[in-house]
């Protein structure tokens, strides 16, 4: 049967895909239907069509799943930040498990591993210490906050949210109500319009210390004192501050940070560490499951006082100093040089000594203090961002081969295929564990230990070569050398050429590079695709994901 869009059918869900959406089939034609969960029997309307699968909108749930909840939010459906409310939390952990699981069999190729633990939350409300609220007007031109549906920018009304902190409601309350008292206008994406942009709220779960930072579209705040007398009225508040951002994009802050009152940074503790946390700060927004997360890394990393630990995106020092309480020396590397001063001072605010901090690419600044100063490493903790580590990172790892290699990943499938880099060139694969820092969301933590292979037992031989009886000819070292030569280094070029003579069509270089991106592969072999990609995505057809995967199995990529 073919099916077209607006068509209403009975779909049973029966997986669910990697951003939570439940998967089920209709007359054996493939469905995505977000908020359904698996074990639902539900009525869905079909919004787009492909060859092979399509896009369908939940109507009704005719038979629940065992295994589905009642959300807790009254926007939970509309709101593009809780995509799995619906699951009890129990599946939602079993979810992110297989997620990490499937993603280190499929894309790395390992099989003989075991996840050893999965780190959930007692209570997994109101856990976030930071939440970003974006400003606008309702169709009855009433201001607004909340949080975008998802894939848009339209505002879901929401100041509410019970991941965050009860907090936010009070603080946006009076955001609000300042606004509207001295008509001071929200931005408007469309015109370019607007003073107030987003609110940035941050709350220290330890000291129950308030940041509050305005993102403006200007240098000012009319009449900033009515605000501040009703922000300062709320317990804790701390910090209140302006960030000026004029740029008509979609990046939430700027680089310039106006003070209005009190302190221009809060503070607060993973364990015993105390750290100062700007506007700008890189800082876990999961407090309760960092402390798990760092400790198991802390563990995996397994210090007794005589290593050297190089943390690599190491952001405002939170690793860093958490590990330099059991090693001999740490160092921090982080490309921006204003969370190396937060690092600096949080060193200090803790009395920490062993800890020095380097500006830079960690693919520059570790050879490069190797070769000056000879500072090795003995264990590697990298914590990157989503996309993974870059190319030259990971050959720089493998060169100052450590002895142990922590890498905390919130991506599990850039993992994967830097795992399978790692240890395809003398590491392997030790434990792995699991830690959910956003519950009711699909995102999920990683910690993996890497260990150096080492030679079980070492023999003794003794070679002469040369011609005669015991002796080993030179040529025959040659033929050997010959036949283990390095494996051509696979270009987009080879695979489109490749998939042209088999199949009879081209295909664009972004097409290739979409794919591996797909896979979790790296696609260093072609900038100009990569340069693309940043651009509106080009989606090959089936029949050509098809044929550029038939390539990298042939090539031995995948």
């Amino acid at each position: 049967m073919e099916f077209k869009k607006n068509d209403v059918v009975t779909v049973k869900i029966e997986d669910m895909s990697h951003d939570g959406s439940g998967i089920g089939k209709a007359d054996g034609y493939t469905l995505f239907i977000k908020d359904a969960v698996i074990g639902d029997e539900v009525e869905a309307k079909i919004m787009k069509t492909k060859k092979n699968y399509g896009f369908a909108r939940l109507m009704n749930v005719l038979v629940p799943s065992p295994d589905r909840t009642e959300p807790k939010c009254p926007k939970a459906r509309a709101c593009g930040g809780c995509q799995l409310q619906f699951l009890s939390y129990e599946k939602q952990l079993e979810f992110k498990r297989n997620k990490v699981d499937g993603n280190l069999r499929h894309i790395g190729g390992f099989q003989d591993f075991a996840i050893e633990k999965v780190m959930g939350m007692d209570d997994p409300w109101r856990y976030r210490n930071k939440a970003q609220f974006p400003f606008g007007k309702d169709k009855d031109g009433n201001i607004v906050t909340g949080f975008y549906a998802g894939r848009t920018h339209a505002i879901i009304p929401n100041r509410n949210c019970y991941l965050g902190v009860e907090e936010n409601e009070k603080i946006l309350d009076r955001i609000i109500s300042y606004m509207e008292e001295n008509h001071v206008e929200p931005y408007n994406e469309k015109t370019g319009k607007g003073l107030i942009r987003h609110a940035l709220i941050r709350y220290g779960f330890t000291t129950k210390e308030i940041m509050v930072c305005l993102i403006i579209n200007g240098e000012s705040l009319p009449k900033k004192e009515r605000l501040i007398e009703k922000l300062t009225k709320i317990q804790g508040m701390t910090s209140i501050t302006a960030n000026v951002n004029k740029k008509r994009s979609n990046v939430i802050l700027g680089d310039k940070i106006i003070p209005l009152w009190g302190q221009d940074y809060i503070t607060d503790y993973i364990g015993n560490v105390k750290y100062q946390i700007s506007p700008l700060s890189f800082y876990q927004v999961n407090p309760v499951q960092t402390v798990k997360l760092y400790e198991t890394a802390l563990e995996y990393a397994g210090l007794t006082g005589k290593e050297t630990v190089w943390d690599l995106y190491c952001g405002i020092g939170t690793i860093s100093l958490f590990l330099a309480q059991k090693a001999k020396q740490v160092y921090g590397v982080e490309i921006v040089p204003a969370a190396i001063e937060d690092a600096k001072k949080n060193a200090e605010l803790n009395g920490i000594e062993n800890a020095e901090f380097f500006v830079g690419k960690a693919e520059e600044v570790l050879p490069r203090e190797y070769e000056e100063k000879g500072i090795y490493a003995d264990v590697i903790v990298v914590d990157p961002p989503r996309k993974g580590c870059d190319e030259a990172l990971l050959t720089t790892m493998l060169e100052m081969k450590p002895e142990r290699i922590v890498y905390v990943s919130c991506d599990s499938s850039t993992l994967a295929r830097d795992l399978k880099i790692l240890c395809g060139e003398g590491y392997e694969l030790g434990r792995v564990a699991v830690c959910d820092m956003f519950p009711a969301g699909v995102h999920v933590e990683t910690v993996v230990l890497l260990s150096h292979k080492k030679a079980d037992s070492y023999i003794h031989i003794d070679v002469e070569f040369g011609e005669g009886e015991g002796k080993i000819p030179v040529d025959s070292i040659a033929k050997r050398a010959e036949a283990y030569k390095p494996k051509e280094k696979v270009t987009y070029k080879m695979i489109k050429e490749y998939i042209e003579a088999k199949y009879g069509f081209k295909v664009h270089t972004a097409y290739i590079a979409e794919v591996k991106r797909n896979l979790g592969l790296p696609m260093y072999d072609a900038p100009n695709a990569v340069e693309e990609l940043k651009q509106p995505r080009k989606h090959p057809t089936p029949e050509k994901v098809e044929a550029i995967k038939d390539a990298l199995r042939y090539f031995a990529v995948i």
